[in-house]
């Protein structure tokens, strides 16, 4: 845990009369840039002075908000940005960056879940497939540890699917009680749009991107139908 000294300005940095939650975009306190909320992750100072992660952007409290990606979350546990942004002493778990990409994971998981019980959400290569003639719009996962060039024919099948690339064949798979899957698809809705906004966040930490152009090159493709 990492605790900065307690400055002469400790004050007023959790008071709620800075609701930061609905503004368009906000401040990087690492980069110092300002950028759609939906590229970023909000943090809260707790009540026992201890950084929270606020995936929702739901928790009262002045917000700090730090680019979603591994670089900018460690320069800033590193650098005690929380700390200077906030103006006050606050305690840092060594293993942030950890919970954040585990909390993210699980919302992942937990929102493809929701999906496929809704019956809107199916995986392996030849459901996807059908599924996605008539559903424009979808979101398109395939796992990060798919054969190169696996998802080719299903991206040009579907040109207007958002597509995600942030979970493991084993992540995937916990959303449809199996050990692995390469590929599943999410249809337009809420929970596909929260689906999305959770992978667009996930991905920088893992070094992948959410919304990527996929290979057309489908010469190799993974017809094993996981």
């Amino acid at each position: 845990m990492r605790c900065a000294p307690r400055g002469a300005a400790d004050a007023v940095a959790t008071e709620h009369g800075d609701d930061d939650r609905t503004a368009p975009l906000r401040r990087c306190l690492v980069t110092g840039q300002s950028r759609p909320k939906n590229e970023l992750l909000r943090f809260v100072i707790g009540p026992d002075g201890r950084v929270v992660p606020d995936l929702d952007c739901a928790l009262p409290g002045r917000g700090l908000w730090v680019t979603a990606g591994r670089d900018e979350l460690k320069r800033a546990v590193d650098r005690r940005l929380f700390a200077k942004s906030a103006h006050r002493a606050v305690a840092v778990d060594d293993d942030l960056v950890d919970q954040v990409e585990r909390l993210l994971v699980r919302r992942c998981v937990e929102l493809l879940g929701l999906a496929r019980r809704a019956g809107n959400a199916v995986a392996g290569y030849e459901r996807v497939s059908e599924f996605l003639r008539d559903r424009p719009g979808s979101v398109l996962l395939t796992a990060t540890d798919a054969a190169a060039g696996g998802a080719g024919k299903l991206a040009a099948r579907a040109p207007d699917a958002r597509q995600i690339h942030a979970l493991d064949g084993h992540e995937l798979g916990q959303a449809f009680g199996a050990d692995h899957r390469v590929h599943a698809v999410v249809g337009p809705g809420r929970l596909a749009d929260l689906l999305f906004a959770a992978a667009e966040r996930l991905a920088p930490l893992r070094g992948s991107a959410a919304s990527m152009t996929m290979s057309n090159d489908c010469n190799s493709e993974d017809m094993s139908g996981r």
